[in-house]
């Protein structure tokens, strides 16, 4: 059984859906601090032929918290109309939308659990079934250090098998993790472009410009152009 781990991004880049699809568990590593400046809480969207940025504000946000003792604010209203304006002509507008608004307006607003959502709903309306859950939840030991902490984890996962992002490759070694019995792979893209209302291809946007502009059977096939190594 192979598992993964990443702190829960919002609606992130297409790699994070493929390492998500490649791994039989992953866990949201919502018992670490919040990345400020990081993409927590924003991405990109396609606006005007241009990426532009959104950003869902988590008031009291700092390095220090951890991500799952953090909110994010109510007022969203100028993200989903921006998201809005930017993909009201795109072919799949009608179904995606209402899910966006499900994520974002969302009465609980942790940040781990509107993060999460806007993962685990994306498998479901591609109706992919995927297990998921957070770290917080696990019994594993957080006084070690990076690379043990998800040795640890993957004792308590009964997993044997630890799949990571291609930034891993210069944090964790191979030979580490087979020593202590898990072997680990890191996840690598492969090209993929899809038609944009745009001049030229803009790659590694949210997921929702891929969502938008593509039908289930595009992103599915999408979610497999990756190698492990």
């Amino acid at each position: 059984m192979s598992f993964a781990v990443m702190q829960p991004y919002l609606f992130p880049y297409l790699g994070y859906y493929q390492l998500v699809h490649a791994a039989n568990k992953f866990v949201f590593y919502d018992d670490v601090t919040f990345i400020k400046g990081g993409y927590i809480n924003r991405n990109n969207i396609l606006a005007n032929g241009k990426a532009q940025r959104f950003t869902v504000p988590v008031p009291g946000m700092s390095s220090n918290t951890l991500i799952n003792e953090l909110s994010f604010d109510n007022n969203v209203k100028k993200i989903l109309k921006t998201i809005e304006q930017s993909y009201k002509k795109s072919p799949n507008f009608a179904n995606v939308f209402p899910l966006i608004e499900s994520v974002l307006c969302d009465d609980n607003r942790s940040v781990e659990y509107i993060c999460a959502k806007s993962i685990s709903l994306v498998f479901d309306y591609l109706s992919i079934a995927k297990d998921f859950c957070f770290s917080s939840a696990l019994e594993y030991n957080r006084d070690l250090s990076a690379a043990d902490k998800l040795i640890s984890m993957a004792g308590v996962l009964k997993s044997n098998c630890y799949i990571n992002s291609p930034g891993g490759k210069s944090l964790y070694n191979k030979d580490y993790f087979s020593n202590k019995g898990v072997d680990l792979f890191f996840i690598e893209m492969e090209y993929y472009e899809y038609k944009q209302n745009s001049d030229r291809f803009i790659p590694h946007l949210s997921m929702i410009d891929i969502l938008m502009h593509n039908s289930k059977t595009d992103v599915i096939d999408m979610l497999t152009k990756y190698k492990l190594v």
